[in-house]
């Protein structure tokens, strides 16, 4: 029937998927890193040229890539935000990722409002320093003369897609995307101007928030492009899920993302409230320590890689002889406990076997992100299938004990651009509403991602005991540290 793009500028790089409208099939594909410098400490700058992504997307969209295709969708990285002077220049470099510098600011702005309670029933969220409200009070408090002639608040997707549109006067943005800056309520849908005015000094022009099906509008060359949104959106509505989803994201840190009719106020401020990219919720609850606990691990053991960690692992049975690694190596936000330390328990000398601390570390990792399912299960978040992401989801330790510690049957997708094919659905589907094709209340049905299931089966009941001796350690550890 036809062709649409979606494009996803993560932090590094724009990759570009052209998809069939009606299958999701992808017909071809686009890569190209940002021209960006390295920062100085080695790691991604905090500071980017706005211009760099468009760069970026003119050569991933090279050689006639997008000829024939008749919508697109945008996915970007989330939190960069980009100010603009009341002429639409940037007054600075964006501000983008996690930007330590900010976390002063954060505090501040916890503090200002009257505590974690009163942002979490404000906009379903608690600052952190990555947020763009906190990264207004950062700017309002070491750049104030670029903070004064701040004038217009945009995203990096609503930056993109404002200049796909030739720069248009009207600006948008969509509700994933809204919902992640700490001054738009998903639980309300509306913007908290005040707390525009409380971290940036005064009020500057919000993007109107689309719908998950409007368009934003047409090029000049008549080309539709949809709303946009955020890449943990994107990600989530090219991957397919829905409700009764959850999905564990294996970084450095960890993530548990689950689908919900509703946002949750959560005044502990352990679950951020977003909106996802098809009018429902994407409540989030992070750990700060997820594949860092197995790296750790592999060094502690003189391992070279993951692989052989995961390998010495499966000698060892479920619960590592009485092992218990309770994994807070950067202190933990799931629970809220940033200033401890990781725990081993249990030692004894049968236990004190390399094969043991290395089923432990695969136990200790995963025992932490079922406390983050349990937080939002304990919210009435319906979570009966788990989708597994990041490279450390295909070690075989891992593959072996998440089904029984979670509860849930495990869905291990292969490798594929997510929130670019994301990006692609939401532009057939703006597409299709425009044409009168298809309803705006229900998104295209796509093909679901190519995935390996993993039942817990048998070893759920043992699971389920593994899970309880570390719940014994940590509430023996840090007594009450769930409590709200």
């Amino acid at each position: 029937m036809g062709i649409v793009a979606g494009l996803d500028s993560s932090p590094d790089f724009t990759r570009i998927v052209v998809c069939d409208t009606d299958t999701g099939a992808v017909l071809r594909q686009g890569y190209a890193p940002h021209p960006v410098e390295t920062a100085e400490s080695g790691g991604r700058p905090s500071d980017v040229d706005p211009q760099a992504w468009l760069l970026s997307l003119g050569e991933a969209a090279g050689g006639g890539l997008l000829e024939g295709v008749q919508a697109i969708g945008v996915s970007a990285q989330q939190n960069g935000l980009v100010p603009l002077d009341a002429q639409g220049n940037t007054v600075r470099p964006a501000l983008v990722g996690g930007d330590k510098r900010a976390q002063v600011a954060a505090a501040d702005l916890v503090d200002a409002l009257g505590g974690r309670e009163a942002w979490a029933q404000a906009v379903g969220c608690v600052p952190q320093a990555a947020q763009p409200v906190t990264k207004l009070r950062w700017l309002n408090r070491t750049e104030p003369d670029a903070a004064q002639r701040t004038a217009v608040l945009l995203q990096a997707h609503d930056w993109l897609v404002w200049q796909l549109l030739g720069r248009p006067l009207r600006r948008t943005t969509d509700r994933g995307g809204a919902s992640g800056t700490g001054y738009w309520s998903a639980a309300t849908g509306a913007y908290r101007p005040d707390l525009v005015e409380l971290a940036l000094g005064h009020q500057a022009t919000l993007p109107e928030v689309l719908g998950p099906s409007e368009a934003a509008g047409t090029t000049p060359e008549g080309l539709l492009i949809s709303a946009g949104t955020g890449e943990t959106m994107a990600a989530a509505f090219g991957l397919g899920i829905g409700l009764g989803d959850a999905v564990v994201s294996l970084g450095a840190s960890g993530s548990v993302m689950a689908v919900h009719t509703e946002a949750l106020a959560d005044p502990s401020g352990m679950i951020t409230s977003l909106a996802d990219a098809t009018g429902l919720h994407l409540p989030v609850v992070t750990t700060l320590n997820a594949v860092r606990t197995l790296r750790g691990a592999a060094e502690l053991l003189g391992l070279p890689d993951l692989e052989s960690l995961s390998e010495l692992a499966m000698k060892s049975t479920p619960g590592s002889h009485g092992l218990v690694l309770l994994p807070y190596l950067e202190g933990e936000r799931t629970p809220n406990l940033p200033h401890t330390a990781g725990t081993l328990a249990g030692l004894r000398r049968e236990s004190m076997r390399p094969e043991h601390l290395a089923r432990a570390a695969f136990e200790g990792m995963l025992c932490g992100l079922a406390d983050a399912l349990d937080v939002l299960r304990g919210r009435g978040v319906d979570v009966r299938r788990v989708f597994l992401l990041g490279a450390a989801a295909e070690l075989s330790a891992v593959q072996a004990a998440a089904p029984a510690l979670f509860g849930a049957q495990v869905v291990v997708p292969q490798p594929a651009d997510y929130a670019a094919l994301g990006a692609a659905r939401q532009a057939a589907w703006a597409l299709g509403v425009s044409q009168g094709t298809l309803d705006p209340r229900l998104p295209p049905v796509w093909q679901g991602a190519v995935a390996q299931v993993l039942e817990p089966g048998e070893e759920l009941a043992v699971g389920q005991a593994v899970r309880q001796q570390y719940v014994s350690v940590r509430e023996q550890t840090h007594p009450g540290a769930f409590r709200a």
